[in-house]
C-alpha cells in the first residue's frame, strides 16, 4: 500500500456497468482526474458494493446516506477539489458545480501562481462567460480579463486590462485578439497615449482600423497590415493638416495629396512621414501654382526645382477645386468597417453575410436576450422591461404590409436600445467607432464628405442584416402593398406614396435609429464645412434684423396685402405699428426655430411643412377662400420667417437634409419646401443690407 490514492467522496460518481457481454459484474468509478472499474464475483456482491458507495457518498453530501436505490447518488452537485495530476490544472483548487466527475456549470479555479478563474466550465474547461485574474511579475500587478470562453480559451467578446495599462475590449479567437476591437494605450498624462480601433488578425493590428495619437495629435484613418500601418489612408492633425495617400511599413511613401489648414495643397511623391521626394504640384490658396520637383520635410522647408504659373481669370475658385482632389485615396465607406458588421454576422449564428439559417438567427437572438435577463442582475427595470419584450421572436416570415409594417419598425427601435440584443451591439459599436474617427483630431472639415459617405454605408450594411431577419421587407427603396381591405385615405408618412402603397428605405427606417447617436460629430463637420458661408449669412442676420417689422417686409418685397395689423399678447390683441418688431408671423417664425431640436432629415423637413402651413393659417383671414401660393408672393414672406427665426447654423442644417434625406420625397410637396429653404438661405447671402 505504498503507492495508495485516498478519493475524497465528495468528488466520486459511482454508476454500474450496464454492459453485460463480458460477464463480469462490473462498477465504474469516476474521479476528477481519473476513473477506474471494481469487479465483482456475482451481481448481489455488485449490488451490495454499489449500494454501499453511493449510501457513503451520499451521506456525505449530505443526502441521509440511505443508498436504497443503486445509482441515484446526484450526478450534478457542487464541492470543491484540488488537482495534483492533470498539468494544466495541477495544484488548483477548484470550489463550484460538477457534473459526472468533471468540472462543469458555474465555479472558482485557483492557481498557486495566483492565477484565478470564476466564471462558467464545460465538460472540464473553461467554457462560456468568465473572469479571469492573471499575475504579472514584471508589472507587479495582475492582467484581467472579463468576457466569453470557449473549450479553456479566451474566445469571443470581452474586455482585457493588461497591467501596462492597455485596455482592449473586443473580439478574441483561440486566446488571441482577433476581428474587431478597441485597444487603449496609456493616459492622457502619459508619454504614450493612443486609442486603436479597428481589425485584428490573430493578435495584430490588420485591415482597416483607426488610430488616435492623442500624444503626438493626429489621427490615422486605414489600413494595417501585421500592426503597420499599410495601404490607403487619410492622417488629420491638430494643426489642421489633411494627408491622404498611401502608406508601407508604416511610412508615407509614393503618391498622396497634402492640404494644409489655409487650402494649400501639394499634390505629388512622399518618401517619408511629412517628408516629400519627387515630382508634385503645389497650389496655393490664391490659386498660384508651382509644378517641379520638390525635396524636404513640409513643417521645415521644402527645396523646388520647377515652374511657377498663375491662374488665369476665368478659373474657378481654388477651395472648390482642392475639394475635388479628395476621396482618391481613401478607404471606400463600404470596406471600412467590415469587420464590426461580421461580428453582427457572428452573433446571429452566419457564417458571414446572409450565410445562415434564419431561424437559427432568432433562436441565437432569444438565447442572448434570455442569458443577459439571468446574468445582469444590475438591470434597471426598464432595461428588463425592453428584454422582456424581445424575448418574444416576431412573426419573421409572413409577408410585410402596411398594416404590420409599424410593429416591424417598433421592434427594430426596441432592439436597438439594448447593447444585449445583436442589432442593439451593432448600433452601440457603430457610434463608438464613428465618434472615435470624427472626434477630437478627426473634426477637419474635410472629412465631411467622408463621414457622410460612411454613414450611408452603415445604411447599407444594417439594412442587409434587418431584410435577412425580416425576409418580407422589400428592396432597399421598394414598396409595400396595403392589405386588400385597408383604407387608403388614411394619413400616411412622408415615405408613403399614393396608391396604397408604402416606399421602404434604408434611411427612412434606419436613421431614426443611428442619427440622433451620430449627430453630434456628424453636425459640427458641417458647421466647420460652411464656416465661411455661415459667417456672411450670419452678418446679414444681424442687419436685416435690426429693422422693424414693416420696414423689412416692404424691404423683402412682400405684398402689404400679406401684411399683418394685429398681434395677440397674452390674448390681448394690439395692433402692429410702423416700430413693433418680431410682432409678424410669431408662430411660423417659433415653428421654424424647432428646425435646431431634430436630429433626421425626415423630421426637419415636417418642421419646414409645418411651418409653411402656420404661415399659411396666418395670412388666410386677410385672403379670399380659394387663395392659392405662387412662389412669387410666398418666396419674400417665407425669407421674412427665415430671417426673423435667426438659425444659427443654417447652412449646415440645409447641407445635411440635402446629403441625407430619403431620395423618395425630393421630388415631392417636402422636397419643393425644403428647395425654398435652400434659396431663402443663398439669397441671405447674397442680400444687400443697404
Amino acid at each position: 500500500f505504498s503507492t495508495h490514492r485516498v478519493f475524497p467522496l465528495t468528488c466520486l460518481w459511482v454508476k454500474p456497468v450496464t454492459d453485460d457481454s463480458s460477464g463480469l459484474y462490473a462498477i465504474k468509478v469516476t474521479c476528477p482526474e481519473e476513473s477506474f472499474t471494481l469487479v465483482a464475483s456475482t451481481p448481489q456482491e455488485k449490488n451490495k458494493w454499489l449500494r454501499s458507495l453511493n449510501q457513503a457518498v451520499d451521506q456525505v453530501l449530505g443526502g441521509g446516506g440511505q443508498g436504497s436505490s443503486p445509482g441515484v447518488t446526484a450526478m450534478s452537485r457542487t464541492t470543491s477539489y484540488t488537482f495534483t495530476i492533470d498539468d494544466r490544472l495541477k495544484d488548483a483548487q477548484y470550489v463550484g458545480s460538477w457534473h459526472a466527475g468533471r468540472v462543469h456549470g458555474r465555479g472558482t479555479m485557483k492557481w498557486p501562481d495566483g492565477r484565478t478563474y470564476k466564471g462558467n466550465f464545460k465538460n472540464g474547461l473553461e467554457d462560456g462567460y468568465g473572469e479571469c485574474l492573471i499575475p504579472n511579475r514584471a508589472q507587479d500587478k495582475p492582467d484581467t480579463y472579463q468576457g466569453q470562453w470557449r473549450e479553456g480559451k479566451i474566445h469571443g467578446f470581452g474586455k482585457y486590462k493588461y497591467a501596462s495599462g492597455e485596455v482592449y475590449e473586443g473580439c478574441f479567437c483561440d486566446g488571441q485578439r482577433h476581428g474587431y476591437g478597441m485597444l487603449s494605450s496609456g493616459k492622457l498624462a502619459r508619454t504614450s497615449s493612443s486609442v486603436f480601433i479597428g481589425h485584428w488578425v490573430h493578435d495584430k493590428k490588420t485591415g482597416y482600423g483607426v488610430n488616435d495619437d492623442i500624444t503626438r495629435g493626429e489621427k490615422y484613418m486605414g489600413t494595417w497590415l501585421e500592426d503597420q500601418r499599410h495601404g490607403g489612408a487619410v492622417v488629420v492633425t491638430q494643426h489642421g493638416l489633411y494627408y491622404e495617400g498611401t502608406f508601407k511599413e508604416n511610412k508615407m511613401i509614393g503618391s498622396g495629396l497634402l492640404i494644409s489648414e489655409d487650402d494649400t495643397v501639394f499634390h505629388g511623391e512622399f518618401s517619408e512621414n511629412w517628408t516629400i521626394s519627387g515630382n508634385g504640384v503645389l497650389t496655393l490658396a490664391n490659386g498660384d501654382c508651382l509644378d517641379g520637383v520638390f525635396a524636404g520635410e513640409w513643417r521645415t522647408g521644402l527645396k523646388v526645382t520647377g515652374t511657377y504659373t498663375k491662374p488665369a481669370l476665368e478659373e474657378s475658385d481654388s477651395r472648390e477645386r482642392n475639394i475635388l482632389h479628395l476621396g482618391q485615396y481613401v478607404v471606400p465607406a463600404a470596406q471600412r468597417w467590415t469587420c464590426v458588421f461580421g461580428e453582427c454576422w457572428s452573433r446571429l449564428g452566419c457564417d458571414a453575410a446572409g450565410r445562415g439559417e434564419r431561424t437559427t438567427a432568432w433562436e441565437s437572438i432569444a438565447v442572448t436576450i434570455t442569458t443577459a435577463r439571468r446574468q445582469s442582475p444590475d438591470l434597471s427595470k426598464s432595461q428588463s422591461k425592453v428584454l422582456e419584450s424581445l424575448e418574444f421572436i416576431p412573426r419573421y416570415g409572413e409577408p410585410v404590409t402596411t398594416e404590420n409594417y409599424d410593429g416591424t419598425r417598433r421592434y427594430l427601435t426596441k432592439a436597438c436600445e439594448t447593447p444585449h440584443h445583436p442589432l442593439g451591439w451593432l448600433v452601440e459599436t457603430l457610434v463608438t467607432a464613428y465618434r472615435m474617427t470624427y472626434v477630437g483630431v478627426g473634426s477637419n472639415r474635410r472629412l465631411l464628405q467622408q463621414a457622410v459617405q460612411e454613414l450611408q454605408a452603415y445604411l447599407t450594411h444594417f439594412y442587409t442584416i434587418i431584410r435577412f431577419l425580416f425576409p418580407g421587407l422589400p428592396d432597399d427603396g421598394g414598396i409595400i402593398p396595403e392589405p386588400p381591405n385597408s383604407n387608403p385615405s388614411q394619413s400616411r408618412r412622408s415615405s408613403e406614396l399614393e396608391h396604397g402603397v408604402v416606399v421602404v428605405s434604408s434611411s427612412s427606417l434606419l436613421l431614426p435609429v443611428l442619427l440622433p447617436r451620430l449627430y453630434p460629430p456628424l453636425f459640427t463637420l458641417y458647421c466647420l464645412q460652411k464656416e465661411q458661408e455661415e459667417a456672411q449669412y450670419w452678418e446679414r442676420i444681424l442687419r436685416l434684423n435690426k429693422q422693424p417689422d414693416q420696414s423689412l417686409l416692404s424691404f423683402l418685397g412682400v405684398q402689404e396685402k400679406f401684411w399683418p395689423h394685429w398681434m395677440s399678447i397674452l390674448g390681448e390683441k394690439k395692433q402692429i405699428v410702423s416700430s413693433s418688431k418680431d410682432a409678424c408671423f410669431v408662430s411660423a417664425v417659433e415653428t421654424l426655430q424647432q428646425i435646431s431640436t431634430t436630429f433626421t432629415p425626415a423630421d426637419k423637413l415636417v418642421v419646414i411643412q409645418k411651418t409653411f402651413e402656420e404661415l399659411t393659417l396666418e395670412v388666410k383671414p386677410f385672403l379670399d377662400g380659394d387663395f392659392l401660393w405662387c412662389m412669387d408672393d410666398l418666396f419674400p414672406l417665407f425669407l421674412y420667417v427665415v430671417l426673423r427665426a435667426r438659425i444659427r447654423n443654417l447652412g449646415a442644417e440645409v447641407s445635411l437634409i440635402e446629403d441625407l434625406m430619403d431620395p423618395n420625397i425630393q421630388h415631392g410637396e417636402m422636397g419643393l419646401m425644403f428647395t425654398t429653404l435652400k434659396a431663402c438661405y443663398i439669397q441671405i447671402q447674397h442680400e444687400s443690407t443697404t
